[in-house]
């Protein structure tokens, strides 16, 4: 427990507007148990706003949409590097999120709550390599920042605090690349996984570490890989702990 909170707390910042979720058909989700629809859960308020959007336009974005840096990070000079700074929407400010991460770790060898420094040696994302590289060199042309969002005591799960059925889709263009950046509010462990693209994780420098299809993050750790938006159609986008996709931790994926 000592290892958790310590591990946690640092850097979180305590608030808390749920959502009700309805699960629809989608590409890749075949095989999945559990996923009917959740309109029982009606009672929970709606959420007007949300992410940024820090690319074409300043101020934010209706909806449920995603942060993008693109803009800003051109006129800076390029997206080799991914971003540090912590970006809360403002639909993360409700009863569906009950902490925030300020300063999240980055390094990718931590081995996670209860495993670290007790004598065992434990494979961690630091430890694995694709020797072939990357199957898509080309740098990302724009970030999408996304917060695993919760609140452990009303049992509610989200990406920047906006339920499934309250989000719009992230959309994005065939063909291009784009880094994905993910930051866990919460206390407890997401595998995240995006269908039907690979997802490129990088280190902390934004060289390539790894292909994968599943990233899992660790409490309070943030994240980024490179996706090549290779395949037209709606992916699903989720954490694989059936329970928290089903209550909420789930986006859809358009590319057209």
């Amino acid at each position: 427990m000592n290892d958790m909170m310590g591990g946690m707390m640092g850097g979180m910042d305590h608030g808390g507007s749920g959502q009700a979720m309805e699960m629809t058909g989608m590409t890749g989700m075949t095989g999945m148990t559990g996923m009917t629809g959740m309109t029982g859960m009606t009672g929970m308020g709606s959420g007007s706003m949300s992410g940024m959007d820090h690319g074409a336009m300043a101020g934010m974005n209706h909806g449920g949409m995603a942060m993008d840096h693109s803009q800003h990070a051109a006129a800076a000079g390029g997206l080799a590097v991914p971003s540090t700074t912590a970006r809360h929407a403002r639909t993360e400010y409700g009863a569906s999120t009950d902490m925030r991460v300020d300063m999240a770790r980055t390094n990718l060898d931590d081995p996670g709550i209860g495993l670290r420094n007790n004598g065992r040696r434990v494979l961690t994302l630091a430890d694995l390599h694709t020797p072939s590289g990357p199957l898509d060199k080309r740098g990302p042309g724009r970030e999408v920042e996304l917060h695993l969002t919760g609140n452990m005591e009303r049992y509610m799960w989200s990406f920047n605090g906006v339920n499934f059925s309250d989000a719009k889709p992230i959309v994005l263009r065939y063909g291009e690349r784009v880094r994905f950046v993910l930051v866990n509010d919460t206390m407890m462990t997401h595998p995240i996984h995006l269908h039907g693209l690979w997802s490129d994780l990088e280190s902390p420098d934004g060289a390539f570490q790894v292909r994968k299809h599943t990233i899992t993050l660790n409490p309070a750790q943030r994240l980024s890989y490179r996706v090549s938006a290779d395949a037209r159609g709606h992916w699903a986008y989720h954490c694989h702990l059936l329970y928290h996709m089903e209550a909420g931790m789930f986006r859809a994926v358009v590319v057209e």
